[in-house]
């Protein structure tokens, strides 16, 4: 026998190559094979799946996710049709291949080779698995390889029915949905226990090409696509004849084409966001969370529908000022100089309304908050939160002016100086950070003499307020307050810090507004309560963070003095205009220059802050655009629809037992008598309440006396 083969060496030839081939191959396998994922990643198949942002009143207020929207859902819930359907279209023989259906290999092969391409696949739904796990889609002979290689892995390792669980999560439907679930929420608005065989057929369809597909972008497509799906089904005998005959006429019957995004709430869903990358990071989008969270969406309804009122009115008026005083001639290069020029501009309204957007589009931010728990129940971060997403409720600072002023006259109460001390309503002069002197004065150009810090206060009287840290606490005593009530911003112990000077951030303003209402007691604001994995395991958990600022006492004397801004100082258009008249306590902010307007105020259910004006600091909104013709709009309108709308019962603010409520004499403080001409209710902490009467107005001679009293601001 050797002899033969050493005579006729060529008879080996062909076995010579056979063996060369099959080595090769081996070699080549091997190459492929060594990249390919480990049995320990196919045994922790874990696709990424979308969190959810929930209000506290049950609604869905958006989804995060990283590049992919799925929601995975077990294959319990898979309705049987679908099952069919995909099976029927995609894989007919899956339940009895190991992976590679060698008929369908054999038969593309055939049409790959007679059109010298890759026209055909034999691929299987394992093969597709593989290749969406953990492959590419690229249509090259390696990935084939490889794909095939990976399905027998996966065969290997999981039953049939998990194999399908994972498909019919993984694959991708269109139109960012990942997953069935998510599919079946995109086009049909529905969960996917709830599809009907149509709309299961549907989805299906689209698997195959997504974007050729697309019942929005090609119905025709779609609709002859599913068909298609659905005759599949009647061959398999899932349908029957009558049944094909009769589903295949219903219309695609999907939901309108809006693309999700942020609807609800966007600027507080970001906030959150940032929170979840801080606490838990970023890989926790895909995990499947669900957050829930603080806001109330009927509170934010309400803030959303005043500012999208009121804000373009108030807008208007500014532009009507601008445009009336010619201050807009200064934003073109060269300026507008003739009245030729102007009026042509003027005259084209759509330059007009393009140019004033791109200069002096007016801004806003918003929120509100429960003081009881800190949690926040709306927020509002801008004017478009496609057009900026810069939250200016939470990532701006901007001087408050004399919103801050209840901080320097809290400062004073809890020191002991009741409501009805008194300081001089007289120039003075502040030296400034920069070392220059500036003499403020009262908004209206008024002085006077002798002035309660009640009526103080209640009119923004900013000379009252400078004497105050001039006389009774110094500035850096004002600062350590500040920080008490919890702003962290930068700010300064200098006489103008009496009149709001240094920047401060919206959402610890109201914050700090809500330890009045809150008795004494600041509650860290709060967005997210507690957060769930997809099993529904608890993996955090919101604990608000309390802490006593100042004592009950002080709170309520500091409420009550606020409540006389809305009942009859710069914040009464609250009442008389607004018709809100919920007990209320409240402060105007006004700054130089017009360029912040504020209103901060609240009630024992909620405290909100309201600030308007422009990104740009150097801007001014013109004249008379103070707090309370700018921002009290807001507030005013946005707390009376919350109260109506939610029917929230009347609450009041409950008087503690450490302060004394007594009638006074206007002139002397002290206890009124029946024969004094003017008396005034006042609150006093009770061990710094008078104990004697009036010993002035005694007799007849009370009223006498009284005309010959120096005129004083008492109430």
């Amino acid at each position: 026998m050797i002899s033969f083969f050493k005579r006729n060496p060529w008879v080996l030839y062909p076995l010579y190559t056979l063996v060369g081939c099959m080595l090769i191959a081996l070699l080549i396998l091997l190459i492929l094979g060594s990249n390919l994922p480990s049995l320990t990643t196919l045994e922790s198949i874990d696709p990424p799946v979308i969190s959810t942002i929930m209000s506290r009143d049950g609604v869905v207020l958006d989804v995060i996710h990283s590049g992919e929207k799925r929601d995975y859902v077990p294959i319990e819930r898979i309705p049987d049709h679908l099952i069919q359907a995909t099976i029927a279209t995609e894989d007919r023989r899956f339940y009895s291949h190991w992976g590679l259906d060698l008929r369908r290999i054999v038969k593309a092969a055939i049409v790959n080779v007679a059109a010298m391409d890759i026209k055909q696949g034999g691929g299987t739904i394992t093969g597709q698995l593989a290749r969406d796990l953990y492959l590419t889609k690229k249509q090259i002979y390696t990935r084939k390889v490889k794909e095939a290689l990976t399905a027998l892995q996966i065969e290997r390792t999981y039953s049939k029915t998990e194999i399908l669980e994972m498909y019919l999560n993984q694959m991708f439907y269109g139109h960012r949905s990942y997953g069935i679930q998510s599919a079946a929420k995109r086009y049909f608005d529905k969960n996917v226990d709830d599809l009907e065989i149509q709309e299961g057929a549907l989805l299906v369809g689209i698997l195959q090409r997504p974007a050729t597909y697309s019942p929005y972008n090609h119905p025709e497509n779609a609709f002859r696509r599913r068909n298609i799906v659905l005759h599949s089904m009647m061959d398999y005998g899932y349908l029957t004849l009558a049944e094909y005959d009769s589903i295949k006429q219903i219309p695609l019957g999907v939901a309108e084409n809006i693309e999700t995004s942020s609807k609800i709430a966007p600027y507080f869903c970001e906030h959150v966001k940032k929170q979840i990358e801080g606490t838990i990071g970023v890989p926790a989008f895909t995990d499947g969370l669900t957050i829930y969270t603080s806001l109330d969406t009927r509170v934010q309804a309400c803030a959303d529908s005043v500012i999208n009122s009121r804000l373009p009115e108030i807008e208007r008026e500014i532009w009507d000022d601008i445009i009336k005083k010619r201050k807009f001639t200064q934003w073109f290069d060269p300026p507008l100089k003739t009245e030729k020029e102007i009026r042509a501009f003027l005259a084209d309204s759509a330059k007009v309304d393009s140019v004033f957007r791109n200069k002096v589009t007016l801004q806003v931010a918003m929120t509100a908050i429960e003081p009881s728990t800190g949690q926040i129940l709306a927020m509002v971060g801008g004017r478009d939160f496609s057009e900026s997403k810069w939250n200016r409720a939470t990532q701006m600072t901007r001087q408050p002016g004399s919103s801050f002023k209840p901080i320097v006259y809290t400062a004073a109460i809890d020191n002991g100086y009741p409501p009805t001390h008194e300081l001089m309503n007289t120039p003075v002069v502040i030296i400034m950070l920069d070392g220059s002197r500036w003499s403020p004065q009262n908004y209206d150009g008024s002085v006077g003499g002798l002035t309660t810090l009640r009526y103080g206060l209640q009119h923004s009287l900013n000379l009252v307020s400078v004497h105050l840290v001039q006389e009774l606490v110094k500035p850096q005593h004002v600062v350590s307050y500040a920080k008490r009530f919890g702003f962290t911003t930068n700010i300064h112990p200098y006489d103008a810090i009496a009149l709001g000077a240094d920047d401060v951030i919206p959402l610890e303003l109201v914050s700090a507004f809500s330890v009045f209402a809150n008795r004494g007691v600041r509650v860290e604001p709060s967005a997210i309560l507690r957060v769930v994995d997809k099993d529904g395991k608890l993996i955090d958990e919101h604990i608000p963070r309390r802490r006593e600022v100042i004592n009950e006492n002080t709170a309520y004397i500091m409420t009550d003095m606020l409540q006389s801004v809305i009942n009859s100082g710069t914040g009464q258009r609250t009442r008389w205009m607004y018709n809100f008249y919920n007990p209320a306590g409240g402060k105007t902010g006004t700054t130089n220059d017009h360029t912040d307007a504020w209103f901060v105020g609240f009630t024992p259910q909620i405290a909100a802050v309201v600030w308007v004006g422009f990104d740009d600091a150097q801007m001014t909104m013109g004249e008379k655009r103070e707090g309370a013709t700018t921002a009290l709009p807001i507030w005013g309108p946005f707390m009376r629809m919350v109260y109506d709308s939610l029917k929230w019962p009347l609450a009041e603010f409950q008087e503690p037992s450490g302060v004394a409520r007594l009638d006074v004499c206007a002139d002397t403080k002290k206890i009124a008598r029946g024969s004094c001409p003017e008396k005034m209710n006042e609150v006093f902490l009770l061990d710094l309440a008078p104990m004697d009467s009036c010993d002035v107005h005694i007799g007849p001679d009370a009223i006498r006396k009284r005309k010959s009293a120096p005129t004083r601001h008492v109430f």
